[in-house]
């Protein structure tokens, strides 16, 4: 009886020297948790203060809340951690202008012409070229020294650059004369803006000389447009290989007309044209849906000037135009230009009846309209004068167009419109395009018409834009 009660004794007292010690071990355990956690914070907030950064300037960048997993991460490696860095804006942009290559690696290559040298041209062209149009300007070299890739990209990362441009020149493996022309590359992966940078390059370049226009690509493979931050593109400005253009990108005239477009193409990035999308004669259910999803995909926000009559028949239509942020305004009732154009009394009857109409769809008091056939054509060639007076007196504001796709013809093509696009433009800074969105081949070329046009920003037209009127 004994022998048993004292080995029950010495289990009692195994299992609460167990316990002690569980317990033992998870109160150090938490005590170097609480240390590490004072660690990690006093160290970060040590780097604050030594590289004199101000809590209202870190407030920017809040101090993220640390897990377990990131304190002991940071007690292990006791690594410092790259200071955070804000990307300048258009108002305060950083251009870096990268030379490609240099040093010991020489690039491409035409008889005794190295790529390195004629990029360090160009480049030094372009930072002359921004200084006197008041651009910081950062170079990644400025003479013949090896640059990393890492160090070009770190470059432009920790000190904030707002656009990056890489310059290069290209070749092929046979000196072919039909290989030649500029391409400038970009990444899809990046969530910058590069897309629209490459497109003004590209624009911007072939536009102003006799190159052939090879494209822009995207690329993931080219490191220092891949891995910076900020947009960023890389420009073939022609072939070595090719003698005729390899005799150009020699020239110091040549490369400075490089380097006048390059610096045009920053200018429209920077201070860009303005473009108000204008459709008529909606809503139409699938037409009109079509546009609208573009529109969205692209994030651009566009006027739609509506017939009352297909507001009856489209609710729901006219209400999404309002919800993703577009503009409306009245186009007319119905297209019965006779009647419509018959008096003044005429006119305005109409447009009462199609405001009407609006309104009990969406709740808009629509202040924009647009003449049918603009504000002077066959059918109101006596009395839109006083249509005009009568409407402005009332507080309204009529919109004419200096652009059109001409899409109102019955035969047309996607293509064709987008040309019409592109001509009538005439490189104005402020452009009211006409374009209809009850036509099918106008849905078909949405994308395509933003795309082409990357030299403006594209904005809804509002009662405090100065009116385009015939």
């Amino acid at each position: 009886m004994y022998t048993g009660y004292a080995q029950y004794q010495r289990t009692v007292r195994r299992r609460v020297d167990k316990r002690a010690l569980r317990r033992l071990w998870a109160w150090i355990a938490a005590t170097c948790l609480l240390c590490c956690i004072a660690h990690a914070a006093a160290y970060r907030w040590g780097n604050l203060y030594r590289n004199n950064r101000t809590v209202a300037e870190e407030k920017l960048y809040p101090m993220p809340v640390l897990g377990v997993a990131d304190v002991l991460l940071a007690v292990n490696t006791m690594k410092p951690k790259a200071a955070l860095v804000p990307v300048r804006d258009a108002s305060n942009p950083l251009i870096v202008v990268d030379a490609g290559h240099g040093g010991a690696d020489g690039g491409c290559m035409s008889g005794n012409v190295l790529e390195k040298d004629i990029n360090l041209k160009i480049a030094m062209h372009i930072k002359e070229l921004l200084g006197e149009h008041g651009y910081e300007v950062l170079m990644t070299r400025e003479g013949d020294e090896t640059i990393s890739l890492e160090d070009r990209v770190r470059l432009a990362n920790e000190n904030g650059a707002t656009i990056y441009i890489s310059i290069h020149q290209n070749s092929c493996d046979e000196e072919v004369e039909s290989v030649h022309g500029i391409e400038t590359y970009y990444s899809a992966g990046s969530e910058a803006d590069s897309k629209r940078l490459a497109k003004l390059m590209q624009q911007q370049l072939t536009d102003s000389t006799d190159a052939r226009d090879r494209s822009i690509l995207a690329n993931e493979n080219l490191y220092v447009i891949r891995e910076t931050t900020m947009p960023a593109c890389l420009i073939e400005t022609g072939f070595l290989s090719n003698k005729k253009e390899c005799a150009l990108l020699v020239s110091e005239e040549y490369q400075k007309q490089l380097a006048a477009s390059i610096v045009s193409g920053i200018e429209l990035y920077f201070h860009p044209k303005t473009m108000y999308l204008t459709f008529d004669d909606g809503p139409s259910a699938e037409n009109t849906s079509s546009v609208l999803d573009a529109l969205k995909e692209q994030n651009i926000k566009a006027t739609f000037f509506l017939v009352g009559e297909n507001v009856e028949k489209h609710p729901e239509i006219a209400r999404r135009i309002v919800a993703e942020g577009h503009t409306i305004g009245i186009h007319c009732y119905n297209h019965d230009y006779e009647a419509l154009y018959e008096s003044v009394d005429a006119y305005v009857a109409d447009f009462e009846k199609a405001k009407a109409a609006v309104y009990e769809a969406t709740g808009v008091e629509v202040k924009l309209f647009r003449f049918p056939g603009g504000s002077i054509n066959s059918y109101n060639k006596k009395g839109y004068g006083d249509i005009a007076k009568t409407m402005t007196e009332k507080g309204y504001i009529y919109f004419d167009w200096n652009a059109s796709l001409e899409d109102a013809v019955h035969t047309s093509t996607p293509e064709r419109l987008l040309a019409n696009a592109k001509d009538s433009t005439l490189g104005r800074k402020k452009i009211v395009m006409l374009a209809h969105d009850v036509v099918y081949n106008t849905t078909l070329c949405i994308n395509d018409l933003v795309e082409q046009f990357p030299e403006y920003q594209m904005l809804p037209l509002t009662e405090d834009v100065l009116p385009i009127q015939f």
